[in-house]
C-alpha cells in the first residue's frame, strides 16, 4: 500500500483521539523551542491523565542517582522498569504516570519509571546511562524478576539496556510499544506511513538530531538495537507497533533478528492504531483492547 487511506484505516474514535491531542500538541510542534515543546507536551498529557486505579501506592525517589517514581500494589515478586516516550526530547515521571499506575493495578507488579535525561541539553548516551544505571540499581533493590518496558524512545532505550544487561540480570522479558528501534528510514512503513497523523517520518528524523550531537552513531546498539550485531540471549521479547506510523516494522525486523539468533520474539501490528495511543486507552475502544494486551503480555513473560 504507497498511499494508506487513513479515513478508512483509522475509525473516528481514533480521528476524535487525533483531534483532541493536537488541539494541546500542535502537529507542527517540532518547530516551537525546546522549552515550548516541553510545555504543551505537559499539558496534553495532563489533559488526558486518568486517576489513579485504587490501591496504588506511589511515591519518588532514587535509583542509581536517577530520579524515579515507584508504583506498588501489594507485594509484588516481579518488578518492570518503564520508560516512557517523548522522542527524548519531552515527557518525564508525570506524562506516563496514570499509564504506569495502571500497569501497576492490571499486573500486580511493582513498577519503576525513570526519569532519564533529556535531549538536546543532553544528548546520547545519557538517557541510556541513566536507564542502565536506574535498572542495576532497582534489580539490587529488589533481586526477584525483571521486566523491561517503554513506549517510543521509550521502548528504545528499554531494548538498549535490554542489549547491555542480558547476561547480567534475572530479565524476564520486555514489552516494547511502538518503538523506534533504528530500521533504515528509506523503506517501507517510514515510506509508507512518512505523512501518518501524530508522528511523521521528519519528526523522526528531527528527533534523531536533537538526541545526538552530529551524524547518528553507526553498530552502537545504545543507541539502536537493530545496529547490534549479537542478537543472542536475549529474554522473551514482544514488540507492540500501530499500523499508522512510521515505525511500524522496526519491530518485524527486531523480531526477525531476535528469531534468527534463536531467540523467542512476537511482532504485533495493532490495525488503525497511531503512534502514541496509550493516551487513547480509555477513549478509543482498539486502543483498551492493546493496552490490556500489552498488560497480559507483561504477566505472561513474568510467569
Amino acid at each position: 500500500m504507497t498511499n494508506p487511506d487513513y479515513q478508512t484505516l483509522i475509525d473516528t474514535p481514533t480521528w476524535a483521539f487525533i483531534r483532541e491531542t493536537e488541539s494541546w500538541y500542535p502537529p507542527d510542534a517540532v518547530g516551537l523551542t525546546i522549552a515550548q515543546q516541553r510545555a504543551v507536551y505537559d499539558r496534553m498529557c495532563a489533559a488526558f491523565h486518568a486517576p489513579h486505579p485504587a490501591g496504588v501506592a506511589v511515591r519518588d525517589l532514587a535509583f542509581g542517582s536517577v530520579p524515579c517514581r515507584l508504583y506498588e500494589s501489594g507485594q509484588a515478586l516481579v518488578t518492570v522498569m518503564y520508560f516512557h516516550g517523548g522522542g527524548f526530547v519531552v515527557g518525564g515521571l508525570d506524562s506516563h504516570d496514570d499509564v504506569c499506575a495502571e500497569i501497576c493495578a492490571a499486573t500486580g507488579f511493582r513498577v519503576i519509571s525513570a526519569d532519564y535525561r533529556l535531549a538536546p541539553e543532553h544528548k546520547h548516551p545519557a538517557a541510556y546511562d541513566d536507564c542502565l544505571a536506574a535498572t542495576r540499581a532497582a534489580a539490587a533493590a529488589y533481586p526477584g524478576p525483571m521486566l523491561l518496558a517503554g513506549d517510543s524512545a521509550g521502548g528504545a532505550l528499554a531494548a538498549s539496556v535490554c542489549h547491555r544487561l542480558r547476561h547480567d540480570l534475572p530479565l524476564r522479558g520486555q514489552v516494547l510499544i511502538y518503538p523506534g528501534l533504528g530500521g533504515d528510514r528509506d523503506r517501507g512503513s517510514y515510506l509508507t506511513h512518512a505523512q501518518a497523523p501524530m508522528l511523521s517520518r521528519d519528526d523522526v528524523l528531527y528527533y534523531a538530531r536533537m538526541r545526538h550531537d552530529g551524524p547518528e552513531p553507526q553498530n552502537d546498539a545504545s543507541a539502536a538495537v537493530l545496529q547490534d550485531r549479537d542478537f543472542s540471549a536475549l529474554p522473551p521479547t514482544v514488540v507492540i507497533a500501530a499500523q499508522c506510523d512510521p515505525l511500524a516494522d522496526d519491530g518485524r525486523d527486531y523480531r526477525d533478528a531476535i528469531r534468527a539468533a534463536g531467540g523467542r520474539a512476537e511482532w504485533i501490528v495493532e490495525p488503525g492504531l497511531v503512534h502514541g495511543y496509550l493516551r487513547a486507552r480509555h477513549t478509543v475502544p482498539r486502543a483498551a483492547e492493546s493496552f490490556a494486551r500489552i498488560c497480559a503480555h507483561l504477566r505472561i513473560l513474568a510467569e
